[in-house]
C-alpha cells in the first residue's frame, strides 16, 4: 500500500463527524510518530472511504477500525462533546504515550485471541485495521492501513 501524501483543509463528514483545520491543529505532536501530513491524509481518506461505504450500504468494519483509531489518536471530540474512546479498551481518556502503547498491546492481544471473541466475529477486519493503524501511526511499523492517492 502506498503512503497517504498531502494535507487537505477540506472538511470530511461521517455520521456528524468533521475533520477540520481546527481538529488537525489539535492533534498532539507526540501521539503520532509518522509525519503529521501523512497521518492527516490517512485520517481524511479513512473518513471519506468509510462514509462512502456507509452511503452505499456496504458493511465496513475495516474502515470503521481505521477511523476510530485515528480519532482516538487525535484526541477528537465526537458526538455530544465527548472524547473519542480508545478503539479496543474503550477508555474515555485523552490519548498519551503510555495509554497509546497499552492500547497497542491490548489490540495485539485481542487480534490473536482464540477462540475469536464473539464481538469480533461480527466485525470482520476491524481488529486488523486497529492493529495496522496503531503499528503505522504510533510504532512507525508497516504500511498505512489504507492506500491514499
Amino acid at each position: 500500500m502506498g503512503l497517504c501524501l498531502g494535507l487537505s483543509a477540506e472538511r470530511v463528514n461521517i455520521d456528524g463527524m468533521d475533520v477540520s483545520a481546527v481538529d488537525i491543529a489539535k492533534i498532539p505532536a507526540g501521539n503520532v510518530r509518522v509525519p503529521r501530513a501523512e497521518f492527516v491524509a490517512l485520517w481524511q481518506r479513512a473518513e471519506r472511504f468509510h462514509d462512502e461505504q456507509v452511503r452505499r450500504g456496504v458493511p465496513d468494519w475495516y474502515g470503521a477500525g481505521v477511523v476510530e483509531t485515528c480519532r482516538w489518536l487525535a484526541n477528537t471530540i465526537v458526538g455530544l462533546k465527548r472524547l473519542a474512546p480508545s478503539p479496543v479498551t474503550g477508555r474515555m481518556n485523552v490519548a498519551y504515550d503510555e495509554l497509546i502503547e497499552a492500547e497497542c498491546l491490548a489490540a495485539e492481544k485481542l487480534a490473536v485471541s482464540r477462540p475469536v471473541p464473539a464481538h469480533l466475529e461480527h466485525r470482520p477486519g476491524w481488529i486488523e485495521a486497529v492493529v495496522t493503524t496503531l503499528n503505522w501511526a504510533w510504532r512507525r511499523y508497516g504500511s498505512p492501513p489504507l492506500e491514499c492517492r
